[in-house]
């Protein structure tokens, strides 16, 4: 018997607001019922899986332990980094070489790294 994810919660000080920041990096709606002040919103990513953001008092402390990885499905990695910045994620760690390999490490409009 094996467990498969139902989501990924992420604390946070705004679940709307990250939760409509997700929903643009991914493409994928918030849930219908979520609204501006809720104090849990969901994105609803279209393999079942859900990023859940709840609000939380306390201010994030230390290193995240999970983090999420992206690759973007119709640009330039670069491309996929600036629209990112654009959308309001912080450019955190720039490991990206000229040849197309290497990484970016970004933080979402919430300061939590890495995206």
């Amino acid at each position: 018997m094996t467990s498969r994810l139902r989501n990924v919660a992420f604390d946070c000080a705004n679940p709307h607001e990250l939760a409509r920041f997700w929903s643009e990096v991914t493409g994928a709606p918030l849930h219908p019922h979520d609204a501006p002040g809720d104090p849990e919103c969901e994105v609803l990513l279209d393999n079942g899986e859900v990023l859940f953001f709840q609000r939380v008092p306390e201010p994030k402390r230390g290193k995240n332990r999970v983090h999420v990885c992206l690759r973007p499905d119709d640009r330039t990695r670069d491309a996929e980094v600036e629209r990112l910045v654009g959308l309001g994620a912080t450019l955190l760690e720039d490991h990206r070489e000229p040849d197309g390999t290497g990484w970016a490490v970004l933080g979402d409009p919430e300061g939590l790294p890495p995206v």
